[in-house]
């Protein structure tokens, strides 16, 4: 499956759930929003031909963009393609904000 929801993604992080959280958003969506999700990484999804190899293949990848469209589509699909266990996050988060979730600011 190539999807978790934001309860899936909640649950995982409340219980420990060993994997690997990408906020893969556009620079200058991740600044204008100014938060983020706990324990999440920033990655330039401009520049993924460059850190696709650092991706854990260990472990689930979750990865989430500003709405859960084109950019943490696109970004899932190539990493399943590659032997990762990928997965994005339905709604990106949007999603996860609008269901009162937790963020942190970014720096």
């Amino acid at each position: 499956m190539s999807i978790i929801t934001v309860p899936e993604l909640a649950l995982w992080q409340r219980s420990g759930f060993a994997f690997q959280l990408l906020d893969v958003r556009r620079a200058e969506a991740r600044a204008e929003d100014g938060s983020h999700i706990a324990d999440d990484a920033w990655l330039d999804p401009a520049a993924w031909l460059d850190w696709k190899d650092g991706v854990r293949q260990d472990c689930p990848v979750v990865l989430y963009c500003a709405h859960g469209h084109e950019i943490s589509q696109g970004l899932t699909a190539a990493l399943r393609a590659m032997g990762a266990d990928a997965r994005h996050l339905v709604g990106g988060i949007s999603a996860w904000k609008a269901t009162g979730q937790p963020v942190q600011a970014t720096t």
